[in-house]
């Protein structure tokens, strides 16, 4: 790999509270170039944690610790608060789960898409809203000046994650954070929005991190899987070679998965071993 434009050493993330310490992500690594790397797991392995710590929005209680956190030679561990309000939207964006809960329900979604693109040009409002209709359009909705004004609630799922996706990459990012952004959505749709992620991350040459939960999805759509389990990387793996992960918990959870071709009485549960936690018996 060329010099990569993110590199994470040792990152922890512990939550301290009610007289016990939960540590969530533990001592992961990972460089980041131009390509596109899939995060995997089961719920509570860390993955959102990860991807909130490199955004510096971990909650309060938690403490984020790295050897090493850089972003293009920039130590985001260490950039003022001012410097990160800076690269969170401009440099590194993030998509989250589900816009119910990401877009504000009282202001239309084409001024919050010009909102999030005016904080970081000078940009008239007029401008600014012709960029939002361009990139609503370039998300492969119809009729961008209806949606501009419709209010979160008036937009279906797909299209409010599609508006979410154009909220997100309307600066041109260097690195995307999707966070499970097809898990609220139907099959169809999810392989439409897929689609339009890939188009904009190719024509912007952006790099991207995608966090999910679906394996078969990330082979199809990744370069390269990270797999964690309780807070650990496990497993790297180039995703066309995911298929044939030696390391038992990624075989546990590709046998869980239902096949058309073998089916089976009883899905596998995926082992869990003590040794994991403590970082021994890793591939």
């Amino acid at each position: 790999m060329n010099d990569p434009i993110l590199s994470v050493r040792d990152l922890n993330v512990r939550f301290h509270g009610a007289g016990r310490i939960t540590h969530a992500v533990r001592g992961v690594s990972f460089d980041l170039g131009n390509e596109k790397l899939g995060i995997v797991g089961e719920s509570g392995s860390g993955k959102s944690q990860t991807g909130r710590a490199l955004m510096r929005l971990s909650p309060p209680v938690a403490r984020v610790t790295a050897e090493r956190l850089d972003f293009r030679g920039q130590n985001l561990l260490k950039a003022a608060e001012r410097d990160m309000r800076r690269i969170r939207g401009k440099d590194i964006a993030m998509i989250l789960q589900d816009p119910k809960f990401s877009l504000n329900p009282l202001i239309r979604v084409g001024q919050q898409i010009s909102e999030a693109y005016r904080t970081h040009h000078r940009a008239s409002r007029q401008e600014a809203r012709q960029k939002a209709l361009a990139m609503l359009e370039s998300v492969h909705i119809r009729d961008p000046e209806r949606v501009y004004d419709l209010l979160p609630h008036g937009v279906s799922g797909g299209m409010g994650q599609r508006v979410m996706i154009a909220m997100m990459l309307i600066s041109e990012p260097k690195v995307i954070i999707a966070d499970e952004p097809t898990s609220a959505l139907d099959v169809t749709v999810r392989r439409q929005v897929l689609s339009i992620l890939d188009e904009l991350v190719t024509r912007t040459g952006a790099s991207l991190i995608f966090i999910s939960h679906d394996l078969n999805l990330v082979a199809d759509f990744c370069d390269r899987v990270l797999v964690m389990y309780a807070g650990r990387v496990v497993e790297e793996v180039a995703a066309r070679d995911l298929g044939q992960a030696r390391h038992p918990y990624t075989q546990g959870l590709l046998n869980s998965l239902p096949r058309l071709d073998a089916p089976v009485d009883e899905l596998a549960v995926p082992e869990r071993r003590p040794e994991w936690l403590e970082g021994t018996g890793l591939a």
